[in-house]
C-alpha cells in the first residue's frame, strides 16, 4: 500500500520539477502568450533606448560644464573680449562659448555706428540680449532631447508593465479553469509570467526616472550659470556703448 501511493506522486514530482525547469526567464518568454511576449520586447526596447539616452546625456552634460568652466577662466583672465571673439570665434565649444559669439557678432555690427542716442543704445542692447537669449534657448533645447522620452518611460512603463501582469494571471485562470486543476504546476507559469512583465516594467521605469530627475536639475543648473553670464555680459557691452 505503501508502495503505491509513493508510486502514485512519483508523476506530480516529475512535472514540478519539469515546470521548475521551465521557470527560467528565456523558458518565460517562449512559453509566454502573444500579449505578454509583446509587453516583454516593448519594455526591453524601451529600456535599452532609455540606456542609450542616459549615457549620452552623461556625457553631454559633463562636456558642456567642462567647456563652461574653460571658458570661463578665459573670459574672466583679463584677456580683451575682441581678442577672445577672434580665437573662438570660429568654432565655438559649449553653450556659454556660443553665447558669448553671438552677443559679439551683434556687438561688432553696432559698435562701429554712431550710437550716441539712449534709444539708439537701448536697441542695441535689446538686440545683443536677443541673440543670446535665442541661443540659450537653442542649446538647452538640444540638450533636452530625449528628456521626454525618459518622463514617458518613467510614467508608462510600471503600467505596461500591469498590463502584462493582468494578462499572465488572466491565462492562469484560465488554465486552471481548462484542467480543472489548482496545482502548482498549472498556475506557476502563467503567475511567473506576470511577475517578469511587472519587473521589466519597473527596471525600464525606475532608471529613468532617476535620470529625468537628475539630469533635468543639472541642466537647469547649467541653464541659470549661462543666463547670469549673460547679463554680467550683457551689462558690460551696455556700458560699453554708452561710453562710445
Amino acid at each position: 500500500m505503501a508502495t503505491e501511493t509513493i508510486n502514485s506522486a512519483l508523476p506530480e514530482t516529475t512535472n514540478l520539477v519539469l515546470s521548475d525547469q521551465e521557470l527560467s526567464i528565456w523558458g518565460l518568454f517562449l512559453d509566454a502568450d502573444i500579449i505578454v511576449k509583446l509587453v516583454i520586447l516593448m519594455l526591453i526596447v524601451a529600456s535599452i533606448w532609455s540606456w542609450s539616452i542616459i549615457i549620452d546625456k552623461i556625457r553631454t552634460l559633463r562636456t558642456q560644464n567642462a567647456l563652461a568652466d574653460e571658458f570661463e577662466d578665459l573670459f574672466w583672465s583679463g584677456e580683451h573680449i575682441d581678442r577672445i571673439y577672434d580665437r573662438i570665434g570660429g568654432q565655438p565649444d559649449g553653450i556659454m562659448a556660443n553665447v558669448f559669439v553671438a552677443a559679439m557678432r551683434e556687438w561688432r555690427r553696432v559698435s562701429g555706428k554712431a550710437v550716441r542716442q539712449p534709444g539708439q543704445i537701448m536697441s542695441s542692447s535689446n538686440r545683443i540680449d536677443r541673440n543670446m537669449e535665442v541661443t540659450i534657448s537653442r542649446e538647452i533645447e538640444v540638450m533636452e532631447k530625449g528628456m521626454t522620452f525618459l518622463a514617458s518611460v518613467g510614467s508608462v512603463a510600471p503600467f505596461v508593465g500591469l498590463f502584462g501582469t493582468v494578462w499572465g494571471i488572466m491565462n492562469s485562470f484560465q488554465a486552471i479553469a481548462m484542467s480543472k486543476n489548482t496545482s502548482l504546476a498549472v498556475v506557476a507559469p502563467g503567475i511567473a509570467e506576470a511577475l517578469f512583465a511587472t519587473a521589466l516594467g519597473l527596471v525600464a521605469a525606475i532608471p529613468a526616472v532617476v535620470a529625468y530627475n537628475r539630469f533635468n536639475a543639472r541642466i537647469d543648473a547649467l541653464g541659470a550659470r549661462v543666463d547670469r553670464f549673460s547679463s554680467e555680459f550683457s551689462s558690460m557691452l551696455s556700458r560699453q556703448l554708452e561710453e562710445e
